[in-house]
């Protein structure tokens, strides 16, 4: 038991002898079905957690699996745009129902409950983490075998929320080239296990151009660490995604399901081989 224990495991990180992890599991809405769940994570903002989870969910996608996005990032909802989604969620007597993409990735956000997709998210940590955890409850799923859940950056009140409740299978983390990120990734890596989660794989976002003329790899901020990281924590999968203005152009347009290739496709299948073998 920690030192100054308050006896309310309910906002407490530490993982105490004491505490049973699966304690505060909450149960998925009793019509969702949903086999495997994987939160995509990171200590820092603006890696690419959202262009990661959408493009992840796309691989099961690809790979003849049914996909979902929860987008746990209530205050800055990005996926809703990527997929072409502009209208709002429906409800029904049994609960709320995901909105669909043109290709059936099922999809909830923040942003397709709000009035306008404009409108500012002005809440404290408290009230975004219980509609976080209603995205789980409260949401009705429908045939799931891969739900990416993106997370907000951070190791905060969404997160601790997250790991707690949701039985998670795994966790993406994200960063880019920069020493700095790199510190950060730390800090991420060390909460999943202080959390007892595993972590499947990092991805690398930004970690490179390649020349149009000579094809050459330029590796615009710096060279990449994410290699000595993954080998320092025993982290097997490892994707380094370039810098891409056509993948840019098809999330800005909401097309995302449209680009090709799939950086994350081999990425996503070792992913999915791992967690076969685990069964």
């Amino acid at each position: 038991m920690a030192e100054n224990c308050t006896h309310d495991c309910s906002s407490c990180g530490e993982n105490c002898a004491s505490r049973d992890p699966k304690s505060f599991l909450k149960q998925p809405h009793k019509l969702s079905k949903i086999n495997k769940v994987i939160a995509v994570v990171s200590g820092k903002g603006g890696v690419g957690k959202s262009m990661t989870s959408a493009l992840l969910a796309c691989a099961a996608q690809n790979a003849g699996y049914n996909a979902a996005i929860m987008d746990a990032d209530i205050t800055g909802p990005s996926i809703p745009k990527m997929f072409g989604i502009h209208e709002r969620a429906m409800g029904s007597e049994a609960g709320i129902l995901p909105v669909q993409s043109d290709r059936g990735m099922q999809v909830m956000s923040m942003n397709v409950l709000l009035n306008s997709e404009e409108d500012p998210v002005v809440w404290r940590g408290a009230l975004i983490a219980g509609t976080v955890q209603q995205f789980w409850t409260d949401v009705v799923w429908a045939d799931v075998d891969y739900m990416f859940i993106d997370m907000p950056p951070g190791t905060g009140d969404v997160p601790l929320t997250i790991f707690q409740s949701v039985p998670l299978d795994g966790i993406i983390v994200v960063t880019t080239p920069q020493d700095l990120v790199g510190m950060i990734v730390k800090k991420a890596v060390n909460m999943a296990a202080m959390m007892n989660i595993p972590i499947l794989g990092i991805a690398e976002n930004m970690s490179y151009i390649t020349c149009p003329d000579c094809g050459r790899k330029i590796s615009v901020f710096g060279e990449s660490t994410v290699d000595a990281i993954a080998l320092e924590h025993g982290i097997k999968n490892v994707v380094k995604v370039p810098i891409d203005r056509a993948l840019a152009r098809a999330a800005d347009s909401g097309k995302i399901e449209e680009f090709e290739p799939n950086y994350y496709q081999d990425f996503f299948n070792k992913i999915d081989k791992q967690l076969q073998e685990k069964k």
